[in-house]
């Protein structure tokens, strides 16, 4: 019996096309930064790739570093840009309370060592950041703000921001603005010029390409202090040398992946809204958490009260069901989700919680199978808190 993959916000499968693309190159010696002909042949995979993703997110070529992944990229973006400003007396870092671990984690290591002052932008009962909510943590001080960090679409309940806007208001004041659109590419119009951002985040592995490769999209006079240092490779942000293959594999996927976005996303909603609506027939008193109307086609975020998410999880994936409870787990012992708790839950709804997400391998049947088991897993799960 072959599982229903519901946890494509955590990884989707590669796409054919990436994997032919990245095989192609495996085997094939080369450095990138040699100058000789194995060197060029290598350094050509990996301009081609740039261009390809550029062309594809709005952007140019000299704007994409590549990074080892989403978590790099981020905190190349809060790192970097928090030094750089920092030299010019600014210290204050807004970022959004339902960030990714990825953006957050750096900027309160910002706080713990490096003299920053975190604020974590409010939002309200859906996850979402108010434009008035940012204007205002500017004003108070707009001199003081090193950066603005807002994610594009929320990796738990799918909630999508008003980037544009956003990222306009911290523009009036020359403040640099970071998205992390890690779960935005391939389901929603992502566009890097048209958004108004300083500096984007990308990930392979959330697109249908391999893990291990990202990007950082860096706009042109937007130029954060290293993480890395060595060899200066990629604009000189971000020395090391590039896994060529994983990069034309990434390339392909970002290219296919926002070439199909349109398709994707009605095929993808049509599915969603049919899960959102059976589960909630199936389990009447569930709560559906996040944006009802402006959230990514593929998710489905719900509390199942009564229950552990950490219970529900395992009975699922005993029925052949897998999905994520979107929480952080430390030492063993699982945490609400901040998200959750950051849009006004309490810890016993937030602990209660289940995320289902789609992608372009999901089916009919992946929804079928979850609402033809979930009223019987909730029920089981029910009785063993009771106990």
């Amino acid at each position: 019996m072959e599982s229903a993959y519901l946890d494509h916000a955590a990884t989707t499968p590669m796409l054919p096309e990436a994997i032919e693309v990245m095989t192609a190159h495996l085997g094939r010696v080369g450095n990138a930064s040699s100058l000789h002909a194995a060197g060029r042949r290598t350094r050509r995979v990996v301009e081609e790739s740039r261009e390809t993703i550029a062309d594809a997110l709005d952007a140019r070529p000299s704007e994409v570093v590549f990074t080892a992944g989403g978590t790099e990229a981020d905190n190349l973006a809060i790192k970097g840009l928090y030094w750089a400003r920092r030299a010019k007396g600014a210290s204050r870092i807004l970022i959004s309370a339902v960030e990714h671990h990825g953006a957050l984690d750096p900027a309160h290591w910002l706080a713990e060592h490096q003299g920053a002052t975190v604020e974590r932008l409010a939002v309200d009962e859906f996850g979402r950041v108010h434009p008035q909510t940012l204007r205002a943590a500017i004003e108070r001080d707009p001199d003081s703000v090193a950066l603005v960090s807002v994610m594009w679409a929320n990796n738990e309940v799918g909630t999508v921001q008003p980037v544009r806007v956003l990222a306009g208001i911290a523009r009036d004041h020359d403040i640099p603005f970071h998205t992390d659109a890690v779960q935005a590419v391939g389901q929603l119009p992502v566009g890097f010029a048209g958004s108004g951002v300083d500096a984007m985040t990308i990930s392979g592995h959330k697109v249908g390409g391999p893990m291990g490769v990202g990007a950082l999209l860096l706009a042109r006079g937007v130029d954060p202090v290293p993480v890395l240092h060595g060899g200066g490779q990629e604009r000189d942000v971000r020395s090391g040398t590039l896994d060529a293959p994983a990069v034309a594999g990434f390339a392909a996927a970002v290219r296919i992946a926002v070439s199909r976005q349109a398709e994707t996303a009605a095929r993808l909603t049509g599915l969603r809204d049919d899960l959102i609506r059976r589960v909630c027939q199936a389990v009447p008193d569930v709560i559906l958490n996040g944006d009802p109307v402006n959230r990514l086609p593929g998710n489905a975020h719900f509390s199942f009260p009564g229950c552990e998410g950490d219970a529900l999880l395992m009975l699922l994936d005993a029925k052949g069901v897998e999905c994520s409870t979107g929480s952080a787990c430390s030492a063993g012992v699982a945490q609400p989700s901040h998200v959750l708790l950051a849009m006004g839950a309490d810890a016993v709804r937030a602990r209660g919680s289940l995320r289902f997400t789609l992608g372009h391998t999901s089916t009919s049947a992946d929804v079928d199978r979850l609402v033809g088991v979930i009223a019987l897993v909730v029920e089981r799960a029910r009785r063993a808190g009771l106990s």
